[in-house]
Order: structure tokens, then C-alpha cells, then sequence
């Protein structure tokens, strides 16, 4: 089978866009990076990735210049056809200023830069990104963010819990995130984010390949979603 065409989004200041375009390689896909000048995406795109970083210096607020880029237009669209979308760390950051995503990120609890393994819970295995994982299983993480801590109203949060939205947890306060959030996915479960990074979490000389499970699962949407028909 050819490898599915995975689009990862480059923008001024990202800096774990090769990093992500090469632990997609390592579990399948064909990764094809994409300026944010571009107003559409590859032919045959099977899926998205927002890489992490700083996208624009992190200027007004993390994310929100990147969240109005020509790229996004055209992630938009592809998101509205049901095509899989993942946000990591500033991903998941524009994901939410684009309103693609529900709440936003604030500055993390201790007002200091996070960056160590954190250890998340997967809430539910029934998405897109999470069916090569248990209900419950914990899987090996890094974090390296100031900005992290997901915020949503007190209705909002439980209506995503009620609905199965939240599908990653930290077993320990990381950030400051309401009920611990480290990982949702839109209504339609074809967009997800996410702060810790798996595209670090590929290769065990790294210290874990559990994000390999996340990525491997992405690649497998990707592949459906470029067999329907256009």
C-alpha cells in the first residue's frame, strides 16, 4: 500500500515540525510539509498535523496569528469534510483560537516553563487518534509548554465529559488544567489536540514509544480518509 499523505503545517516559529514529519514517517505515512502561505493543502491529504512551537513568537496570544494564517482556511475545509486533524502543543493552541476546538490555553499554574515526562490516562479509546489504546491505559508523555493549561467553563467541561470529548487526562497536575485535561477532540471526534508531544515519544532509546500509538492511529485515518471519494 502506498503511505498515506499526511499535511504538517509550518509556520513562523515552529519548531517541532520535522520532528513531527519524521516520527509520521517512522509509523507510515508520508509526510508532506506545508507552508502557512499556501491557501490548500497536498493532493491526496489523509490527514493534518499543527506541529508545536511558537508559531508568530507567541505574540497577542499563543496562537492566534497562526489561528488566521491562509493554510488554516484550507485546514478548516478539510476538517468540515471530516478529515483527521491533530494540534500538538501550539497546535492544540491554534486548534482552539480557530475555534475548531473548544476552551483555550492559559499560562500553566506555576507561572514557570513545564518541560519533563508527564504520565496521561486515556479517558476513551473509541476516537480516531485513541483506538490503538486500552480505556484506562497511561501512557509515557513529554510536556514542554508555558501556556497549557486547557480552560473551559464549568458547563462546557461537563458537556465534553459527557460526550466522551475528553479523551486524554495527567495523572498529576501538570499545569493547572481543568479536570487535568491533556488531550480533547471535537464534536464530530476528527479534530483532537493535545500538549504533551508523541512525536518525541516514538523510539524507546528516547524513553518511551507510546506516542508511536497515537501517530500510528492518526496514520490509519489518514489512510481511510484517502479512499473517500471526493
Amino acid at each position: 500500500m502506498e503511505r498515506p499523505v499526511v499535511a504538517v503545517l509550518q509556520f513562523p516559529g515552529s519548531n517541532d515540525d520535522r520532528d513531527a514529519a519524521w516520527a509520521l514517517g517512522s509509523v507510515g505515512a508520508e509526510p508532506v510539509l506545508v507552508w502557512h502561505d499556501e491557501r490548500t493543502l497536498p493532493p491526496e491529504t489523509g490527514a493534518v498535523v499543527l506541529p508545536g512551537g511558537f508559531s508568530y513568537g507567541d505574540y497577542l496570544r499563543c496562537g492566534a496569528i497562526a489561528s488566521v494564517a491562509p493554510a488554516m482556511d484550507a485546514v478548516r475545509r478539510f476538517a468540515a469534510a471530516g478529515g483527521p486533524v491533530l494540534g500538538i502543543c501550539n497546535g492544540f493552541q491554534i486548534l482552539c483560537e480557530a475555534r475548531l476546538l473548544p476552551g483555550v490555553l492559559r499560562p500553566n499554574r506555576q507561572l514557570e516553563f513545564v518541560c519533563r515526562d508527564a504520565t496521561v490516562r486515556v479517558e476513551s479509546a473509541d476516537t480516531l487518534f485513541t483506538r490503538r489504546c486500552q480505556p484506562g491505559e497511561e501512557l509515557v508523555l513529554p510536556v514542554k509548554h508555558g501556556e497549557g493549561a486547557w480552560y473551559a467553563d464549568e458547563g462546557t467541561f461537563m458537556t465534553l465529559a459527557a460526550r466522551g470529548q475528553i479523551v486524554l487526562r495527567y495523572t498529576d497536575d501538570v499545569n493547572g488544567s481543568v479536570g487535568n485535561v491533556a488531550g480533547i477532540v471535537s464534536e464530530r471526534e476528527n479534530v483532537m489536540g493535545l500538549m504533551p508531544h508523541p512525536e518525541h515519544a516514538v523510539d524507546p532509546l528516547l524513553g518511551s514509544a507510546d506516542g508511536g500509538l497515537l501517530l500510528a492511529a492518526l496514520v490509519d485515518a489518514a489512510a481511510e480518509h484517502a479512499l473517500i471519494p471526493a
